[in-house]
């Protein structure tokens, strides 16, 4: 007795195949609101990271005197000449926090720029002005609000190395802070603490009179 055996035909083996991937997905997806199985089908984070190499070494003369908290919100905008913007085109709205120090640099100081009296109870000391170091965006708190991308960018964005890359409006940022930061008077407030530093210094080791001024 020969027994025949009718094979799937192949429009259901596709969608058996479909079924069991969605309940493979419903399951996972119970299991993973269940008290206890919630990391079941969760993700692991490793830190494959190689040391951190030493690459320099800089001896540092200047006395941070001040630093200053700035924010700035950059709308920054690219057009194509010829297309819509929902064709090609690019629009970032992003929030940048960041500090900028303000120095002054003692390794600047000679001999002739400190004159002690013959009682060494008088001093007079010409330092160089007040500078300000590079904005230093921090990552922690900048962020982008939107993005809007054409769609040429975004298919380009699937065959980048670096989609989405926002380093134009972190450089941005980091001009704008730098610019608000000469506008405001971070020099002048680490001048000022640079000279209560060096009185309070000076007076701790006996002279009464202390004099700082600043120069080129």
């Amino acid at each position: 007795m020969t027994t025949s055996i009718k094979r799937m035909p192949g429009w259901a083996k596709v969608v058996s195949a479909f079924v069991l991937v969605l309940v493979v997905l419903f399951a996972g997806l119970r299991l993973a609101v269940l008290p206890g199985l919630r990391d079941v089908f969760g993700t692991e984070t490793h830190d494959n990271s190689g040391p951190a190499l030493l690459k320099s070494i800089q001896d540092m003369s200047r006395y941070d005197a001040a630093s200053g908290n700035f924010q700035v919100v950059v709308d920054l905008e690219k057009d194509a000449k010829y297309l819509p913007d929902a064709i090609r085109g690019t629009r970032t709205l992003y929030v940048g926090a960041g500090t900028v120090d303000a120095y002054v640099d003692l390794g600047r100081i000679g001999q002739k720029d400190v004159t002690v009296d013959d009682d060494r109870t008088s001093a007079t000391l010409r330092l160089p002005h007040a500078a300000l170091g590079k904005p230093a965006l921090d990552p922690d708190h900048s962020y982008a609000v939107s993005k809007q991308r054409g769609l040429l960018d975004r298919i380009g964005d699937v065959f980048s190395d670096n989609p989405n890359d926002e380093r134009a409006v972190q450089r941005l940022a980091a001009k704008h802070i730098g610019k608000a930061a000469q506008d405001s008077r971070l020099t002048a407030r680490a001048e000022e603490n640079t000279t209560a530093m060096l009185q309070g210094l000076l007076r701790s080791l006996g002279f009464t009179e202390v004099t700082v001024t600043y120069g080129a």
